[in-house]
């Protein structure tokens, strides 16, 4: 399916980034924000016990808040605070992110009232503290659990997934306010890198100070917990990792959100058609691999645009365009034993879960040189 040029035009207008004042406000707020008169069906206890296989996890109280002796109130206001706190750095987000904007834009078009997240994605450093565990301290406070590690040897990456509470959803909202995203958060092993790209990163972790333990405050504000980097600092990192010169500049802001493919309801419904339909609209797809990543078990199907690229100026005053963030989109097919389900029974739990490793290493690439540079062709 083809937009008209007039609609697609219209979707690209009002994309363009607005001023944004100090407060962060988004042009697209409206477009997420829960319909009026919902009420939550979720519930957050507020302490953090420490599970049996020692993942911090407080998703296994989320349905005894009524002999807890925990307010229904104040659980309902700390995940009131958990959706905030999300919608902040979605706003970031999409203020820096015009292709992303515009795909949210183009999809609720063509007859989407709901978009769901599949999951949100972060980079970090590993070392000092600052690494997956800076950010996972958030989500682990806010009900999250920890799940499996995937290990990337040739970028000298590692990550770990978090799956969102377990609650009843329904909420009807789109983006941060329907169902709970997972959480993927990455970090470079930086003990493997080369001794001058060590130094760089170290010099401004510890710029950074504890910087670390507010890394969701620097990402929903948007900004950098260390000063801004040298021209030549940045080049010395991008010429041996271009996950740590991205890093460098972009700090803890979100690197992607993945648009729930299976969660559609509109013809769009189905990765097929729809990384079809943004082709055809003019959007640059992550070629590294294939458009399509498949999972070898065929049931976790990805893909994503290339990312943008905004001019930042560094501290010795060189101004150039640096690559900023993406939008990821992602299938998550019926497990074998419920593919006898009616399409109308099928839940998430009976679909595939977790990531991918060969999937994930390709998707990595949206940031790249090399598909900026096809992008820009």
């Amino acid at each position: 399916m083809k937009l008209s040029t007039a609609m697609f035009s219209s979707v690209r207008a009002a994309s363009r980034p607005q001023p944004v004042p100090s407060s962060f406000p988004s042009p697209f707020c409206k477009n997420f924000t829960s319909p009026k008169g919902s009420k939550s069906t979720v519930s957050f206890p507020l302490t953090r016990p420490i599970s049996s296989n020692g993942k911090r996890s407080l998703s296994a109280s989320l349905s005894s808040d009524a002999g807890s002796g925990v307010p229904q109130s104040s659980s309902q206001g700390a995940e009131s605070f958990l959706r905030s706190v999300l919608q902040s750095m979605e706003t970031v987000y999409l203020y820096r992110n015009p292709t992303a904007r515009a795909v949210l834009e183009l999809v609720r078009s063509a007859g989407e009232d709901q978009i769901c997240y599949d999951h949100l994605a972060f980079r970090t450093f590993g070392v000092n503290g600052h690494g997956i565990d800076s950010m996972a301290s958030f989500f682990l406070d806010y009900g999250y659990t920890q799940q499996e590690e995937l290990r990337f040897p040739a970028k000298k990456l590692r990550a770990l997934w978090f799956s969102p509470p377990k609650f009843s959803p329904g909420r009807g909202g789109s983006g941060v306010h329907g169902p709970l995203p997972r959480a993927f958060i990455s970090e470079l092993l930086v003990d493997q890198m080369s001794p001058q790209t060590q130094d760089i990163i170290r010099k401004y972790v510890r710029i950074s100070g504890n910087g670390n333990k507010h890394a969701a405050l620097a990402s929903a504000l948007g900004t950098l917990t260390w000063e801004k980097p040298l021209h030549s600092e940045f080049q010395q990192l991008a010429r041996e990792s271009e996950y740590a010169a991205w890093t460098l500049v972009n700090g803890y802001a979100l690197n992607h959100v993945t648009i729930s493919v299976h969660r559609l309801k509109s013809n769009l419904k189905g990765i097929n058609n729809l990384n079809k339909f943004f082709e055809d609209n003019g959007f640059k797809l992550n070629s590294e691999g294939g458009v399509l990543k498949v999972s070898p078990d065929g049931l976790l199907q990805q893909s994503s645009t290339v990312a943008d690229s905004f001019p930042f100026q560094f501290s010795d005053g060189v101004i150039e365009r640096v690559p900023c963030s993406y939008i990821e989109f992602a299938e998550r097919l019926v497990l074998p034993q419920f593919k006898n389900l009616p399409e109308n029974e099928v839940k998430e739990f009976h679909r595939r879960d977790g990531f991918e490793v060969g999937n994930a290493d390709k998707i990595f690439e949206s940031t790249s040189k090399e598909q900026l540079t096809r992008r820009a062709a």
